[in-house]
């Protein structure tokens, strides 16, 4: 079973629900899975991709694997907004979902924002 762990543990991923903005958000989750699940963890990931793939409101996602014999993976999703990306995590198919990973498996959620930064980064503006 998956374990979730606040990247964040001042602000909460369901405080971050709140947001009523209509600008893209972005889930950046990292996990942590002991090196002997790696493949385990990747088939559990694929399957509650492809879940999220069919929500309104989805846009992408990209799972990233740490270098060398790294633990550590790093999920970027991207949804039309915070509503969307609640909306998903409510839907009663989700829960069980979490099941489906290793033990060893510990992710870290929380919702970002492009940030605008003159020259160099393209985000949203204030």
């Amino acid at each position: 079973m998956l374990k979730h762990v606040e990247l964040d543990p001042t602000f909460a991923l369901e405080q971050q629900y709140a947001d009523t903005s209509d600008k893209p958000t972005i889930l950046v989750n990292i996990f942590d899975v002991d090196l002997r699940d790696h493949d385990a963890f990747k088939k559990a990931w694929a399957e509650d991709a492809a879940f999220f793939a069919r929500q309104p409101g989805y846009i992408s996602t990209q799972l990233h694997q740490g270098i060398g014999n790294s633990r550590m993976f790093l999920n970027y999703a991207v949804f039309e907004n915070t509503a969307a990306f609640a909306a998903t995590n409510r839907q009663p198919e989700f829960g069980p979902l979490r099941g489906v990973y290793p033990d060893s498996a510990t992710a870290h959620p929380h919702l970002f924002r492009r940030v605008h930064i003159p020259l160099i980064c393209v985000g949203e503006r204030d």
